[in-house]
């Protein structure tokens, strides 16, 4: 009997040893079984998942029917704390899924059941989602907002949403019509390509609408209604797209908007999906976020082939909303734009050939008025991005650093006929009037336009002052208040011997876009270095520090890099580092000087047209670039002004000479703005 104690005690460690041990090993399996199915739901994959009473597979199908309206979307799923009951186990299963830049979250409660010494899971569809019946499937719609508009200045509507003909073939409508023939033949007439749109038309189903333009609805259609509808199946749809108010209209600074093709879409990051307009080029695209705005989304749990009718039939909604995101309409974007001035700088530029731009704005305030680009630019941005050497209108910059070296407009140069530096030999224009040869007047060389008198003074005038001059009139610098990208000019800090004395007459590596050549002759009117601003609110669609889409536009070297032109001219590509020496801003007495100069251009140089220009006095720089390796080297035409509050500069590539090419079409843009 002295050991029976110990026997006892020692019975009833190893029963409560084993019922421990056994209850440990059931937990632990509940809980892998618990795990494994929050994996598996979390890739929509419970094939390998053991259910009661269920067949994985069966089980598989139905989950992939349920979430099939989600795709390609997958849900993070957590499984909770497990809770016993003899052979049952309860626990939750926390998801959530990604919708847009919110999260849905829920929480749904999942049942295993033991058998043998396996952990079942319990089938029912509410272990997916919330409440979801046997039958029912999840669904997500989006709600599109309307794109924001792109205002002008005053905010007048500059892009914004005007009437539009979507013209097809309509499969249904065609009747006992060949598809072939009715194709072919609304291509010809609307001219699109016949056989790229019968195959189109071929290869959709038989409900299909198949558009095979889109047309402006703004009275000046020319395929009429009639037309259409007289060819089997076709038919016209009205609609409205985000549009300028012709279909030329500042197009390469503005953009346009279409469909978002697949590209776009892959590199979206998830913002756009099939069926999204977005931005091509310009500040469409620039400022794509702001303008397009938020999608709003609706997750729903409805009965599985629940139609369109039956929805639009039963009221209330047959469909149960699980979650929303609210929908967020786009932020109008304003700019400076003058749409008269805009429209009359295009319509300037109609007829010419060569690439070309006008650029005009408000020195007081720096608005960009006009940026036209000439249809010769084949929708290149000329106007902001172009890289041009300037010419002679660069002796802006050579005249300002000659100020401060102590000169002013009545001090004496020399104007030889012709210059030799290191082997290479610089002349002046054809035509140079004799009577301004020789010992001439700063500001009668100015006006003339003599290289040689400006060659000359390079021994005075240092590189590193050229560059300086130039950011001193606002050129050659970042320019962060803009909006846009945009290329202003790059001046080399070091040069010699032929280079230096190239840049001394804007050539050599010299570059300038026609948005800088007018910020030049702005900050000449003003009496200050111009910033100039085309986009006001270039935030507005930022959501955290640091996330704003504005490119820096300056040099080329940061921000938006502009590409060059689509043209030949080799200078393009050479832009180099932003200036490093910005000068001392051009003061107002500076600045009195050159406008000295600039109107002796009108009253006794080369650009005397421009002195029956109605209004106040008009002061002018013409330029003459020459580019390229022929013989005789071809020219670039420019040509700059000042008239009160207004500052313009005009640019034709391969052009001739700035006072007869640029010169004309300058002064039409003057006479007819005032």
């Amino acid at each position: 009997m002295g050991n029976s104690p110990k026997l006892a005690l020692a019975l009833v460690g190893l029963v409560l040893s084993g019922s421990l041990a056994a209850c440990g090993d059931g937990r632990a399996g509940a809980q892998d079984a618990a795990k494994q199915l929050a994996t598996a739901v979390s890739a929509l994959d419970v094939g390998s998942v053991a259910f009661e009473g269920k067949d994985s597979g069966a089980a598989n199908d139905q989950l992939k029917e349920i979430f099939k309206g989600l795709d390609p979307d997958k849900p993070a799923v957590q499984a909770g704390d497990l809770v016993f009951d003899a052979d049952t186990a309860t626990f939750p299963l926390n998801y959530i899924w990604k919708v847009g830049a919110e999260e849905w979250k829920y929480t749904v409660s999942a049942q295993l059941k033991k058998s043998g010494d396996k952990w079942l899971t319990v089938w029912k569809p509410a272990i997916l989602v919330p409440d979801l019946a046997d039958g029912e499937v999840v669904t997500r719609a989006t709600q599109t907002p309307q794109r924001a508009d792109i205002l002008g200045a005053g905010d007048v509507p500059l892009v914004t949403y005007r009437p539009v003909v979507n013209i097809g073939i309509d499969k249904p409508a065609l009747g006992g019509a060949d598809p072939a023939d009715s194709a072919t033949n609304l291509a010809q007439l609307v001219g699109v390509d016949p056989a790229a749109y019968a195959q189109q038309v071929a290869a959709t189903g038989p409900e299909a609408f198949v558009p095979a333009i889109t047309l402006r609805e703004d009275g000046a259609r020319t395929v009429t209604d009639e037309q259409i509808s007289a060819i089997p199946g076709a038919r016209t749809i009205p609609d409205t797209l985000p549009l300028a108010p012709t279909r030329t209209f500042a197009r390469a600074l503005l953009g346009t908007v279409s469909e978002a093709n697949a590209e776009q879409i892959e590199k979206s990051g998830g913002a756009l999906k099939p069926g999204d307009t977005t931005g091509n080029g310009g500040l469409q695209q620039q400022y794509d976020a702001q303008l397009r705005g938020t999608d709003g989304i609706v997750i729903r749990a409805q009965k599985a082939g629940l139609t369109a009718a039956e929805i639009q039939a039963t009221s209330p909604d047959p469909r149960r909303v699980l979650f929303r995101t609210g929908m967020k309409p786009g932020t109008a974007l304003k700019t400076t734009l003058d749409p008269k001035l805009q429209q009359l700088a295009e319509d300037v530029l109609g007829n010419v050939g060569p690439a070309s731009a006008i650029v005009a704005l408000r020195p007081s305030s720096g608005a960009v008025l006009a940026a036209a680009s000439g249809p010769g630019s084949n929708g290149y941005d000329t106007a902001m991005l172009g890289q041009y050497a300037p010419g002679s209108i660069f002796k802006m910059v050579d005249s300002l650093a000659m100020f401060r070296n102590g000169m002013t407009p009545d001090s004496k140069v020399d104007c030889p006929p012709t210059l030799t530096v290191d082997g290479r030999t610089f002349k002046n224009a054809e035509g140079y009037p004799a009577s301004s040869l020789g010992s001439v007047t700063l500001r009668d060389a100015f006006a003339h336009s003599c290289n040689t008198a400006f060659i000359n003074a390079r021994d005075s005038v240092s590189q590193a002052q050229l560059e300086s001059a130039a950011t001193s009139l606002g050129v050659a610098v970042e320019a962060p208040a803009l909006g846009s990208a945009a290329f202003l000019g790059s001046v080399p800090g070091e040069a010699a011997g032929t280079e230096h004395a190239a840049s001394m007459i804007g050539q050599g590596k010299v570059l300038l876009s026609p948005l800088a050549a007018a910020i030049m002759a702005g900050s000449v009117a003003k009496g200050a270095p111009v910033a100039a601003q085309l986009v006001l609110n270039p935030n507005a669609g930022v959501t955290s520090p640091g996330a704003g889409s504005t490119p820096t536009a300056g040099t080329g070297a940061s921000g938006t890099a502009p590409a060059a032109p689509p043209s030949g001219d080799a200078t393009t590509s050479a832009a180099a580092a932003p200036a490093t020496a910005a000068g001392a801003p051009i003061t107002a007495a500076e600045a009195a000087s050159l406008a000295d100069m600039m109107r002796a251009v009108v009253t006794s140089g080369h650009a005397g047209f421009l002195a029956s220009v109605p209004g106040e006095p008009v002061g002018a720089k013409t330029g003459t670039a020459e580019f390229g390796n022929d013989t005789p080297p071809k020219t670039h035409a420019w040509i700059v002004a000042v008239h009160g509050d207004l500052a313009v500069a005009v640019f034709v590539e391969d052009g001739g000479l700035g006072a007869t090419t640029s010169g004309p079409l300058l002064k039409e843009f003057l006479t007819r703005a005032s």
